[in-house]
């Protein structure tokens, strides 16, 4: 693996697929929201909540219930994420191996952040539940203002004055944000997508980071 070493001063994660994994928790919180009301008789499943990962929070109901009506769909959007964040507040998401050492070691290098198309309140729990808050010095998502990733990691480069940041993430919708953000991308291939090329460097466990950067 060639050594990207001094190259960064930041470090933008995303979060499901690159820092945790929590389709399954997800998937049980979505089928008890699908249970709340009468226009879905269908079933929520882990691989169905894998194939929408990464994707705004909206653009998901959109994929997964395109037979909805708005109202129907935006009903059930609420259901979902109020069920999503109680059901992970207790569950949480399943921590890749070897997370905390890892980010011990990048956080005493480079300044660390976090970027996701989650809806509000989500990265938090992951903060809270993983205790893993320290290591990062800010977050934004999709919820914050209902802006595309790539204008949430200009936000986080802006705001935090970054010269010289990098994206790690794991899947296509990541890359195309990272490169319209003007930010070089290291694909997390351990996560739910594939990136073919454009990336500098790719990944297949969370602790390469430390060989690589």
């Amino acid at each position: 693996m060639s050594s990207l070493k001094n190259k960064f001063d930041s470090i933008i994660f995303d979060l499901d697929g690159t820092l945790w994994d929590s389709t399954n928790n997800v998937a049980l919180a979505w089928q008890a929201a699908m249970d709340q009301v009468d226009y879905v008789d269908e079933l929520m499943t882990r691989d169905r909540v894998r194939s929408i990962t990464g994707l705004a929070y909206n653009v998901i109901f959109d994929r997964l219930f395109p037979n909805l009506d708005t109202e129907q769909r935006t009903e059930l959007m609420g259901i979902c994420a109020k069920s999503e964040l109680e059901i992970l507040h207790t569950k949480g998401g399943e921590l890749y191996p070897a997370l905390e050492e890892t980010l011990d070691y990048l956080t005493s290098k480079y300044k660390l952040f976090i970027v996701s198309n989650c809806q509000n309140g989500y990265i938090e729990v992951f903060l809270k539940l993983s205790e893993m808050g320290h290591y990062f010095i800010g977050h934004q998502c999709y919820g914050t203002k209902g802006n595309p990733k790539s204008e949430n990691i200009k936000d986080i480069v802006n705001d935090y004055q970054l010269t010289a940041p990098v994206y790690v993430g794991d899947t296509m919708g990541d890359f195309d944000a990272a490169t319209k953000a003007g930010v070089p991308f290291i694909f997390a291939n351990y996560g739910f997508g594939i990136v073919e090329t454009g990336q500098v460097a790719t990944i297949s466990t969370f602790s390469e980071l430390t060989e690589l950067l």
